[in-house]
């Protein structure tokens, strides 16, 4: 799944060829997606994009009309191309303007979305209790520790919570977790006010470098120009499950979490003894 940076990475790879621009058609090949496409994103047929934001990893398209909502799902996709560019399997929706240039969303899964908030407003509510996002002045020294208190979780499953915080997927949470040097199956309620403070720094810096290189190279994901990303190059444990450490040289091991994988080094990242009553 594309994650934050990957999101921010797009964001900034296609605002420079739309925003601003009229809208003068919108074609939805299959509106089944996550959700069905809404009919009222044909709504925006002659309204001008004010502007591309993101929240999460959520791309917010805005009108002064409303929001159109996209997300890319589990292998989803958006591209930049020519007016006129052939179609291609699992090509579900895009949206035509003034300048020649569409944008075009390929979603071989459907775990994506297109939706429609009239006026701003979110409807479906999936954005209203999200955490702070990573990056901004709201994910603060604290605020992990705080929303740590009195809970068992471990560090790794808390940190891709978005109710704690948003965009720190599983990459960036393996990641970041090695460099801070917590074993990912820490229960919260062991790590100190300091040790959190600590994490939050190494958060942004790591989802900013990822930002920067152009996002981690997956393989069902480019940039919205065709090239790839390039920090992938520099992940330090995730997907290097068997291979040694960088820093000691010890195998790094993987365990599974909420369904997802956990690579560590057991070496840099020792699990702390359970206190027993």
């Amino acid at each position: 799944m594309p994650e934050l940076p990957e999101v921010e990475v797009c964001r900034l790879g296609i605002t420079p060829h739309i925003a601003g621009r009229k809208v003068e058609n919108v074609v939805v090949r299959n509106g089944k997606l996550r959700w069905p496409i809404p009919d009222e994103v044909h709504s925006v047929v002659g309204k001008s994009l004010e502007k591309i934001e993101r929240r999460s990893k959520y791309l917010l398209l805005r009108f002064s009309s409303g929001t159109l909502l996209l997300h890319l799902g589990m292998s989803g996709s958006v591209r930049i191309l020519e007016q006129g560019t052939p179609e291609v399997k699992h090509d579900h929706f895009e949206m035509l303007f003034d300048n020649e240039k569409m944008l075009r969303l390929n979603d071989p899964r459907r775990f994506g979305a297109v939706l429609w908030f009239p006026e701003h407003v979110d409807q479906q509510g999936l954005l209203t209790k999200l955490g702070p996002e990573p990056l901004s002045d709201d994910f603060s020294y604290g605020h992990l520790f705080t929303k740590a208190t009195n809970r068992k979780v471990p560090i790794k499953t808390f940190l891709m919570d978005n109710h704690v915080v948003v965009g720190v997927g599983n990459i960036y949470a393996n990641e970041s977790l090695f460099i801070a040097s917590i074993h990912p199956a820490t229960p919260v309620n062991c790590i100190s006010e300091e040790k959190f403070n600590e994490l939050t720094d190494i958060i942004k810096q790591v989802l900013a470098a990822a930002i920067e290189q152009g996002g981690t190279t997956l393989k069902d994901f480019t940039q919205a120009d065709g090239k790839p990303g390039y920090f992938a190059q520099k992940l330090f444990v995730y997907g290097r499950a068997g291979e040694k450490c960088d820093g000691c040289q010890t195998v790094l091991e993987e365990i599974r979490q909420s369904n997802r994988s956990s690579v560590f080094c057991p070496q840099c990242q020792v699990l702390p003894k359970q206190k027993t009553k």
